[in-house]
């Protein structure tokens, strides 16, 4: 009998970053044994030991027969277990499922569905399994690089705050305030040139945000009218806006009211190509660095089951 046969299909694998959690992870880690023990639920588990550890565990759990994986840890976490679920061959993605146990600052994905940062009542929602065929964005960048991305993806000043929040992590929730205080004071707008439905924008640009889901930057809304299962990217263009625009629109970038702004544009398409003028412009996806330059982004349609509130 293989090992993948002894597998039941409601066995979990549970991948917890130990580096999130604000420092009291080993007290967040007991608590979420426990409550699995009370509840009686079979599960596997992994601590990650590096970056991106979380691409080969979670290719390793499917391979042994896992299809639920939990994500313990903050949206980086999520992002490379979502990269890992995607670059894998072994099953089609659309059969596994993925519950999250949120932990650290960042938490912007569970924002979108209502997940409470708690781990109890987050792990209540797990195990309800009340699910969402999410769509998944892919992005390419100029070295055909591929980076598979479940909530928003960003180039310019957003890549720009992503590159500065490495040194301002220790700061906590506020650290996404300095970074975006810095960026707008330093960040240097380039000409992007954008392509997509036969269409073709040319302009001075602060930043291009592709969405899947609605929040990110620590809460904040750039995109419009968003369905993460619609087989469309939400794309948000914030042409020539000044320091002085956003500060004056600060409210409006938590509220999604920023997509009315006059120097912003918003669009939905599933292919799209950005290629700024200047090739150092940061990309970011899910909160991560992923490179500089031009890139394409598409949609992966209904890709991977997500538990919901």
């Amino acid at each position: 009998m293989s090992h993948i046969d002894k597998i039941n299909t409601n066995s979990w694998f549970v991948i917890a970053n130990s580096t999130s959690g604000n420092g009291d992870f080993s007290k967040q880690w007991k608590e979420i044994q426990q409550y699995l023990k009370h509840k009686k639920i079979d599960y596997s588990f992994a601590f990650t030991k590096f970056s991106k550890h979380e691409v080969d565990l979670v290719q390793n759990a499917i391979k042994k027969g896992f299809r639920n994986i939990i994500s313990v840890g903050g949206d980086g976490t999520l992002h490379n277990v979502v990269h890992g679920i995607m670059l894998q061959r072994y099953v089609k993605t659309s059969e596994l499922t993925i519950g999250v146990i949120p932990l650290g600052t960042g938490n912007d994905w569970i924002k979108t569905y209502n997940i409470p940062n708690h781990i109890e009542k987050s792990m209540e929602i797990i195990f309800r399994k009340n699910t969402i065929l999410q769509d998944i964005g892919v992005l390419k960048t100029a070295d055909n690089n591929l980076t598979y991305f479940n909530n928003v993806a960003g180039l310019g000043y957003d890549g720009y705050i992503v590159n500065k929040l490495k040194t301002l992590k220790k700061f906590g929730a506020i650290s996404y305030l300095l970074a975006g205080i810095y960026g707008l004071l330093f960040y240097k707008k380039s000409i992007f040139k954008i392509i997509f439905d036969n269409k073709v924008i040319e302009t001075n640009c602060l930043m291009t945000i592709i969405g899947i889901c609605k929040f990110s930057g620590g809460g904040m809304q750039f995109t419009e009218n968003v369905k993460p299962n619609d087989g469309l990217l939400d794309i948000t263009v914030a042409k020539n806006l000044t320091f002085l625009d956003l500060v004056f629109n600060l409210p409006k970038l938590y509220s999604g009211k920023i997509t009315h702004h006059k120097k912003v544009a918003t669009y939905k398409t599933k292919k799209i190509a950005i290629i700024p003028q200047n090739s150092k412009t940061f990309i970011q996806a899910d909160g991560e660095l992923v490179g500089t330059g031009a890139i394409t982004a598409e949609i992966v349609e209904k890709a991977i089951n997500f538990i919901i509130n």
